[in-house]
């Protein structure tokens, strides 16, 4: 019996309980998550085409990558939509939800109020997370279609002739194209970022007033302290959102006006290169797996408790 009051017993009890409970999970995870990365490089090795039969050819898919032109002009708007979007995305998402959280007129009893109909305008900016991302492809491009789109339409009322926005040039293609990445996803950051600024206690909210604090003072010195590791987060994952753009590329834009990584990937596996693709796939695995680490690294701070 004093063997099962033994300190390293009980340790060695509490791992057995916690192995056991997480035991079918990690298998679930290994087989459909792990599996198919590892599945994915070694194709990527091969020049598969589809078949049974899949020969193993070694870097020679990453070697014709790097001399093909048209994986570098695809992987170069990538990551312009990279490095912009997300920069776009969340500052307006922290803006809006700052409004929408302590941009109203001070009322008695409170160190700060939101503005009038705030759930109101929570609502309205994150109704277009609830649209298929190709209804709003679909939508916006006819919104920036260059003969009966809204955009040039208005241009017209006001005597500017509209350009050809998304068979043009590309320059006018990658901001059409930027645009519908932020309003699609800004909402999303509104309500993300409004729920971190509500947690925040109003008592410190009230001794930066006391101290004669503004609101501009008041954001950058206390709320986006608080909230930055929920803003790094957001960074990270709306990356992923706009290096992972093909859905509205792909139906939006014209095949001529431009190209982003996923849609030349897509390509490729519709000519049947599907080791090509598949390497192909493994480089945009390590360009999220790249970018996720920059910015934890970048944007890692002393953490705020309060």
């Amino acid at each position: 019996m004093s063997v099962r009051y033994d300190r390293r017993y009980r340790t060695l009890d509490k791992y057995r309980f916690v192995a056991g409970f997480l035991a079918v999970p990690l298998a679930f995870y290994a087989i459909f998550v792990i599996s198919p990365f590892l599945q994915a490089i070694y194709y990527s090795l091969t020049d598969w085409s589809g078949g049974p039969i899949a020969n193993f050819i070694g870097f020679d898919n990453f070697v014709k990558m790097w001399n093909d032109e048209r994986f570098w002009d695809s992987t170069t708007t990538s990551l312009t939509l990279l490095v912009i979007a997300p920069v776009v995305t969340l500052v307006l998402g922290v803006f809006f939800a700052y409004m929408i959280t302590a941009g109203g007129r001070h009322r008695k009893g409170q160190a700060i109020s939101g503005v009038a109909g705030s759930s109101l305008y929570k609502v309205v900016y994150f109704f277009p997370q609830v649209l298929s991302v190709a209804i709003i492809a679909v939508v916006w491009g006819r919104v920036f279609n260059t003969n009966a789109g809204l955009v040039n339409g208005g241009l017209d009322l006001v005597g500017v002739k509209g350009p050809a926005w998304l068979g043009g040039e590309y320059g006018l293609a990658l901001i059409a194209v930027l645009t519908v990445i932020c309003w699609s996803f800004v909402g999303f950051y509104v309500v993300l970022f409004s729920a971190a600024m509500g947690g925040i206690p109003k008592d410190i909210y009230e001794a930066a007033l006391l101290d004669g604090a503004g609101r501009g003072t008041t954001f950058f010195k206390v709320t986006l302290p608080l909230i930055w590791d929920t803003v790094r987060t957001g960074w990270v994952y709306m990356g992923i959102q706009a290096l992972d753009s093909f859905a509205i590329v792909l139906v939006m834009m014209p095949s001529h006006a431009m190209k982003v990584t996923p849609v030349f990937l897509y390509e490729r596996f519709r000519e049947g290169q599907f080791g090509y693709a598949t390497a192909i796939g493994v480089v945009l695995l390590l360009l999220s797996v790249v970018f996720s680490l920059i910015v934890m690294r970048l944007g890692n701070r002393d953490r705020i408790e309060y």
